[in-house]
């Protein structure tokens, strides 16, 4: 009888406890944080991709419209992201034996201010960098979309990471 009667009291605890998982990452108290406004990134980087400012902006966009509640507006949010593009640079990497470079390493570089309207002393500025490597054989066009996509995935989630994940 005491084993049944500890048996439902185990399932009561049980049943009455609420266990709450985010796997999104996100710290956003829904209650006073309702918008972001993601501004467009310009690009104001010495070597020029047409199509990477849209891209970056987008893709920041786009990771809070999947992984938060927030409405993404393009001015006038709780929070706010503006910033530009600061850098698009190749650099030769490792040297192969004919004295010619063996790698190339493409570099993009970010420059973000966040405001946080609701939290004022959680607002800052801050760069971000990301790089990809490729065989230097290979024409940089042939390599380009590719390689901004990888790199503008890792700046979008560092963004996200510092700004509502608080990781």
């Amino acid at each position: 009888m005491t084993y049944k009667i500890t048996l439902c009291s185990l399932f009561l605890v049980l049943c009455s406890c609420a266990i709450s998982f985010k796997f999104n990452g996100a710290s956003i108290d829904y209650s006073t944080t309702k918008s972001i406004a993601v501004a467009d990134f310009p690009n104001n980087a010495a070597l020029v991709y047409p199509p990477l400012s849209n891209a970056l902006s987008e893709g920041i966009r786009d990771l809070y419209q999947r992984q938060t509640r927030l409405q993404v507006n393009p001015k006038n949010g709780d929070l706010e992201l503006e910033g530009e593009i600061t850098g698009y640079e190749l650099t030769p990497m490792s040297i192969a034996a004919d004295s010619y470079s063996a790698e190339t390493k493409l570099t993009l570089t970010v420059r973000v201010r966040f405001i946080n309207n609701v939290r004022p002393e959680e607002s800052f500025e801050k760069t971000y960098s990301a790089y990809q490597t490729f065989d230097a054989s290979r024409l940089l066009t042939d390599v380009q979309d590719e390689l901004c996509q990888t790199m503008i995935k890792e700046i979008a989630e560092s963004i996200y990471n510092d700004t509502v994940a608080k990781w």
